[in-house]
């Protein structure tokens, strides 16, 4: 038996990007989906010439904690995710690259969200400005190496599993996972 996407009955917004879907599923039963209509991400693995990883910390919310990050976050309306990531790199950090390459892109959580996730990988990074904070973020910059790194997600130390993915992409482009 082939696999079929469920039909919208109905779809109503609680707030925008935010939505509420009467589904029909394959099996005739209706059920109530939740869809969360996010941008694209970007999120840049940067190497500086001296081969350290640049990476922030900042306060994330929804676990009321300090995280250790790559820099990178939401491609705006009508942006090409690469000229996001470079964006991104910028404005949290500093830091700017001559190449990006994309390494992995994946869905966050299909089961919930709309978005595409990009990971980059650039070598070659250089702090050449000064950070340009959004309202709500307050980031510290951080240079490790890239062992370092990590030895940090296996202490569980580098705990976002969306940046972890993108790690996990950079390596296997690098041809340092086999």
């Amino acid at each position: 038996m082939a696999l079929k996407p469920w039909k919208i009955l109905e779809s109503n917004y609680l707030r925008p990007r935010f939505r509420f879907d009467q589904v029909e599923l394959p099996n005739g039963k209706v059920f109530e989906a939740t869809a969360l209509e996010f941008r694209s991400w970007a999120v840049v693995l940067a190497l500086t010439k001296n081969k350290e990883v640049v990476l922030v910390r900042q306060y994330r919310h929804g676990t009321q904690d300090f995280v250790w990050e790559f820099p990178g976050g939401v491609v705006d309306d009508g942006e090409n995710p690469l000229d996001g990531g470079r964006r991104e790199l910028s404005e949290e950090t500093g830091y700017t690259a001559p190449n990006l390459i994309e390494v992995g892109k994946f869905y966050p959580n299909p089961a919930l969200q709309t978005n595409t996730m990009y990971g980059y990988l650039a070598y070659d990074a250089e702090k050449t400005d000064i950070q340009k904070f959004d309202e709500a973020e307050d980031i510290e910059v951080h240079l490790v190496s890239l062992d370092e790194l990590i030895a940090m997600t296996k202490r569980g130390e580098f705990l976002n599993g969306l940046q972890v993915a993108v790690l996990f992409h950079a390596l296997a482009y690098m041809n340092r996972i086999q």
